[in-house]
């Protein structure tokens, strides 16, 4: 797949980009992605410490052609007042910035979200930290691990008698990018399509996007007092549910959500007696009976191969799936055919294979239009072709470590 030049459904609308790593700079990405304009501001010499960031190959940080995709490179020094003076000369013509710093640190530049909105009272400013603006643990460093542990997610994820497992890639980060996007989004239908609508500033943090999905846990708790403690797979939701060995040596996943899906595996096990048996036919019986009935499931699984259940389950319309490696993923079908790995040219290493865009939009779709950029590839034509600065003028900011 080559870069691809396709007006998208955020056409015309420009982002500033100040933050770093993963949370803030993915949720631009995902606007990127659907044809917004990404300025990303970095710090002279040292830019978004996600571009030296495992793995690697070659010397390269191999995340950055991922996440920083559609963007342009701009180096400025927010701390030093001619710094400041550009990025509000671009906020002024600008929709949205982005930004995780901690909390109160750009009002201490003199930067924050009161005066940015004195040039542009228009502009939105979507702000990302670890625990919030507000709150005792506003001001505490922030990062997606210690915010996963404190969401209750950590809590959940383990054996009983071992100790809690943390998710084993960035998941809070990414989760909280998802929300950046769609608090850009909703913020600009607001104040581009209501009446009364105005710009705004969003308070966005990591450990509240994992709580979110936590749902279940607190309605329980504040009914029943019930404390879910961890487990290695589903429990308390619906059973059978969890993973599987199959004759051939592989792992799948099985889940049964409804009593109507455990009725379609019943047939498919040729256990129809499970439907009428009073300890099975309702899903509240067979909560109670979580293990024996898992180990009634195991005990068919063990009679197929990954194959031949693949087959048979998908016909029956039972959910199952094997439990891929990033290898399976590159060989399977209905990735290649979704486009959801595609291979885009690097300055160094040649061709990289990234993520595909998602999701997919009938007429307006998505595109990979430049590569992550080159710490500072577009000072040029930032500095020059949209805030006017002359030649001499960019040499001099570079001589002051400026840009």
């Amino acid at each position: 797949m080559t870069v691809q030049q396709k007006r998208g459904a955020l056409d015309g609308i420009r982002i500033l980009d100040l933050s770093t790593v993963i949370a803030a700079p993915f949720g631009a990405t995902l606007l990127g992605d659907f044809g917004a304009e990404v300025i990303k501001v970095e710090m002279p010499g040292v830019g978004d410490p996600l571009r030296n960031l495992g793995p690697y190959y070659e010397g390269e940080g191999l995340r950055w052609s991922g996440i920083a995709r559609n963007k342009k490179s701009l180096t400025l020094d927010l701390r030093q007042e001619k710094g400041k003076e550009i990025l509000k000369e671009l906020v002024k013509q600008s929709d949205v910035v982005i930004e995780n710093f901690r909390t109160g640190t750009l009002e201490k530049w003199g930067i924050g979200y009161e005066a940015l909105k004195e040039v542009n009272p228009e502009l939105i400013m979507v702000r990302v930290t670890g625990y919030g603006q507000t709150g005792p643990y506003a001001h505490k460093a922030g990062f997606g691990t210690p915010a996963t542990a404190f969401s209750g997610f950590t809590y959940l994820h383990g054996y009983p008698d071992r100790p809690p497992i943390s998710p084993s890639f960035s998941l809070t980060d990414y989760v909280t990018g998802i929300y950046v996007a769609f608090a850009t989004m909703t913020a600009l239908y607001y104040r581009d399509c209501q009446e009364d609508g105005v710009g705004q500033s969003v308070d966005v943090s990591l450990y509240e996007s994992m709580f979110r999905m936590l749902e279940f846990l607190v309605t329980d708790y504040d009914q029943t007092g019930h404390i879910k403690e961890r487990s290695p797979g589903l429990s308390g939701h619906s059973a059978p549910a969890g993973n599987f060995l199959t004759k051939d040596g592989s792992w799948i996943i099985l889940v049964t959500s409804s009593d109507k899906t455990f009725e379609r595996l019943a047939h498919a096990m040729e256990r129809a007696d499970m439907l009428t048996d009073p300890r099975y036919h309702t899903n509240s019986e067979r909560l109670q009976r979580f293990d024996e009935v898992n180990g009634i499931v195991a005990d068919w699984v063990k009679t197929k191969t990954k194959d031949e259940l693949q087959t048979y389950l998908d016909e029956c319309g039972v959910p199952m799936s094997p439990i891929y490696s990033i290898e399976d993923i590159f060989n399977d079908p209905q990735y290649k055919a979704r486009e959801n790995i595609v291979e885009v040219k690097h300055p160094r290493l040649g061709k990289v294979k990234i993520p595909g865009v998602v999701p997919k939009f009938s007429e307006t779709p998505g595109s990979i239009r430049d590569i992550a950029p080159d710490l500072g590839d577009h000072n040029d034509e930032i500095l020059h072709g949209l805030l006017g600065y002359s030649e001499e003028e960019i040499a001099e900011l570079k001589a002051q470590n400026i840009i």
